[in-house]
């Protein structure tokens, strides 16, 4: 039964074991190395690898998932509660317009694209999250340090869903 619910709703059962698998390591990759913001109260971290990957790897909807719940999941493991909200949709739609973009435009092109879009969209959703939780002023101080998280995302993302794709082909 749930077999058949997976593949109606796009997801396989192979694909919903991933996306769990992924969701852990977006945790761990993102408790793993937290770098605190001078003057903002978030941390830099390297989750953003692992929810670009999943978008391109496995698609949009995947991406969200893994990036908003397996972030969000390591902010509330990590005492950053606060931002768990502003996470979930923040790398959520990171994940989600990765995905989207990397699926209309074809190759390469596409997924740098994707990647790109996603790493804005992420800065981008925790500048306008942080300026309801704490003005604007705390809030562009970590525009420098999500910029270079989303950048190091992007590049460690391609670079892994090259060499995975390879090894891993998936079927379109």
């Amino acid at each position: 039964m749930s077999e058949q619910l997976g593949k109606n709703e796009g997801f396989n059962t192979k694909d919903i074991v991933l996306c769990g698998i992924l969701m852990a390591m977006t945790t761990v990759m993102t408790m793993i190395v937290q770098i605190p913001v001078i003057g903002a109260h978030g941390y830099v971290n390297m989750g953003d690898t692992v929810v670009l990957f999943t978008a391109l790897y496995l698609g949009k909807k995947q991406g969200a998932v893994v990036g908003g719940v397996g972030s969000a999941l390591a902010d509330l493991i990590s005492g950053y509660g606060v931002y768990a909200p502003v996470t979930l949709i923040a790398k959520g739609l990171e994940g989600f317009i990765c995905g989207l973009i990397a699926e209309k435009v074809s190759g390469r092109k596409g997924r740098i694209i994707g990647t790109v879009v996603g790493g804005v969209i992420m800065v981008t959703g925790y500048f306008i999250g942080e300026i309801f939780m704490y003005g604007l002023k705390t809030s562009a101080a970590a525009v420098p340090a999500n910029s270079m998280q989303a950048l190091f995302g992007i590049v460690t993302s391609l670079i892994i869903y090259v060499g995975v794709s390879r090894a891993m082909p998936r079927k379109k």
